[in-house]
């Protein structure tokens, strides 16, 4: 039953290209019948980890912990070893992301740097190799300013009492390129009635690391992660990115049963909830408007791989997007398909990864919509170059974006403790 679910399959018809077939790979060399080969690193880094096969398992097999575990003694074997792919993971997976005063650095560099124009003339510099520049070319725009010049790290309600007190998890590409959604989402907040306890310093939550067989510094990274929060004081922890949250919830899996970092972790894991799933289990206040003068887009979502079907939040987004007046909202069709950005999975393989975004596209040129929304830092992203590559004027959203618009069109004479405010620009 996972086969028609898994997007790589689907394109080759290839068994070792399934979960079945990956599966039957790990379980022969787990039983000493085959050695770790090349072969078998290739096949595990084509994977996706979308999880849709976990989605669609009957049985409930843990593809997850199979495929990360089965990562980390690819790494441990050094078979993929070359010396570009150990300057590159040295680099970003254990230099970069592993501090957030690296990250926040390389930041402030790339936003000089695009603010410049110099990543316009990169594609004509005949000395630079064409991979780099396409490499170059995936670079993000950075924001310009990063949460915590946005948010305090201690923000309450200015209109209702306090109700809850939660953390906000800021991520790491998510506060570089993304930190207008970490806004929103302490606005949102604010307005229902929570407390927001934002460290202005969080760092990486070992997402990335975990996911690309690094397992011993995704430990690290969650320990320092704990620390950050005075978990004891909170009702939730609140993430918005949906790859981030299918790593966030199980943090005890990184640490042995029965030492002190796992009855912490498996506390933390208890408060840890996507926003979508917290604001509907709160019964969030839902925007009343009655100037019907006010724009009527239509609104169409994409199910991020790790929202659905990491974390199986599938109505909660849809739940809020239909509560906003004045939208139409219009299904996706293979809404819960990977975009195939996947992490890094699009710079890795890139021409599976555009094989996959094309698809989307096409499913989401089929909607007539004007907005498209998702939550995850990477889909928006990717799906935002497809929709420019086609010249399609299609907005890309995280839905709590558009909710926090629509609370402010709602309540316009209430103040905004929001800095550096840009209003989005709602497509009729």
């Amino acid at each position: 039953m996972c086969l028609p679910s898994c997007p790589t399959y689907q394109e080759t018809k290839i068994e070792r290209n399934s979960p079945r077939g990956r599966i039957s790979l790990m379980r022969a060399i787990a039983e000493k019948r085959m050695d770790l080969t090349e072969l078998f690193a290739h096949e595990l880094y084509f994977c996706l980890g979308c999880l849709a096969c976990q989605t669609a398992c009957p049985v409930g097999v843990d593809y997850k912990t199979l495929f990360e575990a089965s990562r980390q003694d690819i790494e441990k074997s050094q078979i993929l070893n070359n010396p570009l792919r150990q300057i590159a993971r040295t680099a970003l997976i254990r230099f970069l992301f592993r501090s957030s005063f690296r990250l926040r650095t390389f930041g402030k560099m790339l936003r000089v740097y695009q603010s410049i124009g110099l990543d316009r003339l990169v594609p004509y510099l005949p000395f630079i190799p064409a991979k780099l520049k396409d490499m170059m070319a995936q670079l993000p725009p950075i924001a310009s300013h990063f949460s915590s010049e946005l948010i305090q790290p201690r923000e309450t309600p200015f209109h209702t009492k306090v109700r809850w007190k939660v953390g906000l998890l800021t991520g790491c590409v998510q506060d570089l390129v993304y930190s207008k959604i970490n806004r929103d989402t302490v606005d949102v907040l604010l307005y229902n009635g929570c407390e927001v306890i934002c460290p202005p310093h969080q760092g990486c939550c070992g997402s990335l690391h975990a996911h690309n067989g690094e397992l011993k510094t995704a430990q690290l990274l969650a320990q320092k992660l704990m620390d950050a929060f005075p978990l004891n004081e909170l009702d939730a922890l609140i993430t918005n990115a949906a790859g981030c949250g299918s790593h966030l919830k199980h943090f005890s899996n990184l640490f042995p049963p029965g030492t002190p970092w796992r009855k912490k972790a498996e506390e933390w894991d208890k408060k840890v909830f996507d926003i979508h799933e917290w604001l509907v289990k709160i019964d969030f206040s839902k925007p009343k408007l009655t100037d019907t003068s006010q724009p009527q887009p239509v609104v169409t979502y994409h199910d991020a791989c790790h929202l659905c079907h990491g974390q199986k939040i599938k109505n909660e987004p849809r739940i809020i997007l239909n509560s906003l007046p004045f939208i139409r909202f219009v299904e996706l069709e293979e809404s819960d398909h990977c975009c195939g950005s996947a992490g890094i999975y699009n710079i890795l393989q890139p021409e599976m990864a555009h094989k996959l975004l094309n698809k989307k596209i096409a499913k989401i040129k089929q909607t007539a919509a004007s907005i498209l929304c998702t939550a995850n830092p990477g889909c928006l992203l990717f799906i935002e170059k497809g929709l420019k590559k086609q010249q399609l004027n299609i907005q890309t959203v995280h839905p709590i974006s558009l909710l926090a618009q629509w609370y402010k069109m709602a309540n316009p004479g209430e103040p905004t403790p929001q800095k550096n405010q840009e209003k989005l620009a709602i497509p009729k």
